[in-house]
């Protein structure tokens, strides 16, 4: 076996979510039946392997490279690094086989939880942005190739009024700037984009209340919550934890987690923390739950049930935000389309009536 099938192999497995996940959900059952580690990493090879027929299929090779750095010493987060996306490697990060099982069995949870959010997020996202770019596109096609002609047959002697002045302005305008047009939208919306991930502070925490930001912000602190729940549930105390999804995260989410740590150190538990970090998140209500949970038995299937409650919420949520855009959406395209008709009939009229 060569490096480029390793790597095809390692694309494969990671591209492919649905099957990672059944592997997943099989290795914990093998787990749970008394199979060590390399034992069911050996069953499920031959299982993909088709009993050694075909070596080369990229998921008995993944497993085969598993057991390798498992014989090399590493633990099962470690040989699994690289080869699956980070956020499920720090969900299997466990000192004995019990916990693993539990943290095998969360992956699938936390995974299907964090692609609803995401496919949320992008719904609540792509439509309006497709508007506010047609509403731009309708402004340069009419300013461009509607107005001009009927423009050029008024000459230079009409003295436009009312709207039709507003749409030979508009005309003139899009006619000489709309290449700026474009790039001015394209580089907003990529700087709005970068922000998302790279902006933190307190001036952040108050555009976290309007889209876009107040959308990532509840994708990113329900994917938080559910891989705190999960690492939790499989024996990783809070502060462990938290580390572990700090150093790992985006310079937003680093920048809160890190604040919150700070409070945790001086003996705050994690509602508290979070409350005293002033950044409202996830929410005001859910740092009230955790607040009440954290000093309470049980957390760790508290902390899970706040966060399948949190995740169920966030989609409704999101939903609601995005039927509010796309309406918006769609009054802007509406209003911009009556106000080009409104115009044209007034450039009509008035170079009729200069013609008389």
């Amino acid at each position: 076996m060569n490096g480029l099938e390793k790597l095809y192999a390692k694309m494969v497995f990671r591209l492919n979510t649905q099957k990672r996940m059944a592997t997943a959900r099989k290795l914990a059952s093998l787990l749970r039946n008394d199979f060590t580690l390399m034992d069911a990493l050996g069953r499920l090879e031959m299982i993909e392997s088709n009993n050694g027929k075909k070596p080369n299929e990229p998921f008995a090779i993944v497993m085969r490279e598993w057991q390798k750095n498992l014989e090399r010493g590493m633990s099962f987060s470690d040989a699994t690094r690289g080869w699956v996306p980070m956020d499920e490697t720090l969900l299997v990060t466990s000192g004995n086989l019990s916990n693993l099982v539990v943290a095998l069995e969360n992956v699938g949870r936390v995974v299907e939880g964090t692609q609803r959010i995401k496919r949320a997020m992008r719904s609540a996202i792509a439509y309006p942005l497709f508007l506010l770019a047609l509403t731009f596109g309708i402004i340069i096609m009419v300013g461009v190739y509607l107005v001009p002609p009927l423009a050029s047959v008024a000459g230079d002697d009409v003295v436009w009024r009312g709207v039709a002045r507003g749409l030979i302005w508009m005309s003139d305008f899009a006619i000489n700037y709309w290449f700026a047009i474009v790039i001015g939208f394209l580089l907003a919306v990529l700087v709005v984009w970068m922000s998302l991930a790279n902006w933190s502070g307190w001036l952040r925490s108050k555009f976290d209340e309007i889209p876009p930001w107040s959308i990532y912000k509840i994708q990113v602190s329900v994917t938080w919550l559910m891989s705190l729940a999960a690492m939790v549930s499989a024996g990783v105390t809070i502060p462990a934890a938290m580390r572990m999804l700090a150093d790992n995260a985006n310079r937003y989410l680093r920048a809160i987690l890190e604040r919150t740590l700070g409070f945790i150190a001086n003996g705050d538990n994690l509602g508290m923390a979070l409350s005293h970090a002033d950044r409202d998140f996830p929410s005001r209500e859910i740092i009230g739950d955790l607040t009440i949970y954290a000093d309470m038995n049980g957390f760790d299937e508290n902390l899970s049930a706040v966060a399948n409650d949190y995740l169920d919420e966030s989609i409704r949520k999101m939903e609601s935000i995005s039927s509010t855009m796309n309406s918006l959406g769609i009054l802007l395209v509406s209003a911009i389309i009556a106000w080009v008709v409104l115009g044209t009939f007034q450039m009509q009229d008035q170079i009729t009536a200069a013609l008389s």
